[in-house]
This record gives C-alpha cells, sequence and structure tokens, in this order.
C-alpha cells in the first residue's frame, strides 16, 4: 500500500503543476485579446492589397517586362515557410501544422521542397524530419512590427527573383476562434493576376500600372508574412489558454483523486492502530 507521505508529497506536486498552468492561461488570456485585435484588424489590408496586386498583375500579365515576382516558369523547385511558435505547451497547435505539411511535402516527392523554418518548433520539426532547411528564424516577439519580419520577406523575395525557387508558400495557423485554429497553406509566389474585373475593382493607376506594381509587390510579399506571423501569434495564445485551462481542470481532478486516496489510506492506518492497541490491551489483561 501506498504510504500517506508519498501521496501528501504527489498532492503537493500536482498543486504546484495546476498553480503554474492557471499563471500560463491567465497571461495566454491577457496576451490573447492583443494578439486576436491586431490579427483581425490586418485581415482587411491584407485582403485589398490582394485585390489590388491582382488587378495590376492582370493588366501587365501581356508586357514584355512583366516584374521577376509575377513570372510563371514550370515548377522544378518549391519553398515552404513554415510558421510555428516558439514555445510549446499550447495545445495540438504546432502538430496539426506539423501534419499539414508533413502531407503536403509527401505530395511533391518529385519535386525538392526547402524549408524557411520560423519558430523554434517548426525548426525542431524539420531537423527531425531531416528537412533541406534553407534558413531558420526565430525569437519573434509577441507583438511583432513589420521591421521584424522583413528578413523573412527580403529573403522569400530574393530567392524567387534570382530563379532560385519557383513556387513559394506559406504554410502558418489561421485564427478562426479561441477553439479553432486553422491550419493554412497559402501560395503567395508566383502572384495569380485577377481573372475578372468588375467595376468596383477599377482603379486609376499614377503614372502607370507598371510603376506602380513595382512598387507594390514587395510590400505586398512583406504584408502577408507579417501578416501569417500575427496570425500565429493569435492562435497559440488561444491555443495555450484553452490547452491550460484543461491541464488546470486535470490537476483538480487527479488532486481529489489523490486526497480521496490519502483519506483511505489515514483510514486504514488509524484503524489499523485500533485494531493493534485493542489487541495489546486484550492480551495485557489475559
Amino acid at each position: 500500500m501506498i504510504s500517506a507521505r508519498i501521496l501528501r508529497r504527489r498532492i503537493k506536486s500536482v498543486q504546484s503543476i495546476a498553480k503554474i498552468c492557471r499563471a500560463m492561461e491567465m497571461i495566454a488570456t491577457v496576451k490573447l485579446k492583443r494578439t486576436q485585435n491586431q490579427a483581425l484588424a490586418g485581415r482587411p489590408y491584407t485582403e485589398a492589397i490582394t485585390q489590388v496586386i491582382g488587378d495590376l498583375a492582370a493588366r501587365t500579365q501581356m508586357d514584355l517586362s512583366t516584374p521577376p515576382l509575377l513570372q510563371k516558369r514550370e515548377v522544378g523547385k518549391i519553398t515552404l515557410v513554415h510558421i510555428a511558435s516558439d514555445r510549446g505547451l499550447c495545445g495540438g497547435l504546432n502538430a496539426n501544422l506539423n501534419r499539414m505539411v508533413a502531407k503536403f511535402i509527401l505530395e511533391n516527392k518529385a519535386r525538392p521542397v526547402s524549408v524557411i523554418t520560423v519558430g523554434r518548433r517548426g525548426r525542431a520539426f524539420a531537423r527531425y524530419t531531416k528537412l533541406n532547411i534553407r534558413a531558420e528564424f526565430h525569437g519573434i516577439s509577441d507583438a511583432p512590427t513589420l521591421r521584424d519580419t522583413l528578413p523573412i520577406s527580403r529573403l522569400i523575395i530574393d530567392e524567387y527573383s534570382h530563379n532560385e525557387t519557383d513556387q513559394v508558400f506559406l504554410a502558418y495557423p489561421t485564427f478562426v476562434s479561441i477553439m479553432n485554429q486553422k491550419p493554412t497553406l497559402d501560395p503567395i509566389l508566383p502572384i495569380e493576376p485577377a481573372k475578372t474585373t468588375s467595376l468596383a475593382t477599377e482603379y486609376i493607376y499614377e503614372p502607370n500600372a507598371k510603376t506602380v506594381l513595382d512598387e507594390l509587390l514587395p510590400r505586398f510579399i512583406e504584408m502577408r508574412v507579417y501578416h501569417a506571423i500575427l496570425e500565429l501569434i493569435a492562435s497559440e495564445q488561444a491555443s495555450r489558454m484553452v490547452a491550460m485551462r484543461n491541464a488546470s481542470d486535470n490537476a483538480r481532478s487527479v488532486i481529489e483523486g489523490l486526497t480521496l486516496t490519502l483519506n483511505k489510506v489515514r483510514q486504514e492506518t488509524i484503524t489499523k492502530e485500533i485494531c493493534d492497541i485493542s489487541g495489546g490491551a486484550e492480551a495485557f489483561n489475559k
């Protein structure tokens, strides 16, 4: 039978873990509101610039001087930007993202896929599965600015412009709700021209569409990468808050079970001691 001393130690240990989980849940809850607002606020701008870029690409696709970021070529090499979190304890967020990335790589066995990892968890996955890692980025804060993500964007632009890759994809979790973070795989290069141009998307460009396009293309890639990282951070905080809440609930259940067992052990010990005393007294009387 397990001793009461060991049970008390276990209860104390689980109580400490429950306090840590509760503290992490509260921190994630505080951060979630800010990161959620950042991710949601960036979506309208990302959608608008995507529409403008698509319209510009449609206008200039017949031009012989098409910018490199719009040039389509036969897909021989693929670059995947794997955007995961730096820290764990956020439920199945990284596992679901890694599963999607693994499936994508298996589906493209015929083409070499190089990976740019953002976040330590993505780097660990790429190293464990022995992927071709092109570059590694980590240590991005919970409140990043566009400047913090520029090295990632510049690397993507340079690789595609110098024909070192033929397609670029972003893999990141999209924040849907507190309970739902959807793994997303978005192609960002080459940029697809708009298929139709309605009256609602008629634009006047000065001095001309080509000049505006050359200026906007790098900004478009920078914004897409930046927004993907904002989505990741919001998803990470939401997933961590839920995971820590579940961990706290489980810890309380474990404490209740251990306390019940401890009470049973104490009761058995007391009963045994009473029996020993009674038996000793009876033997003394005889």
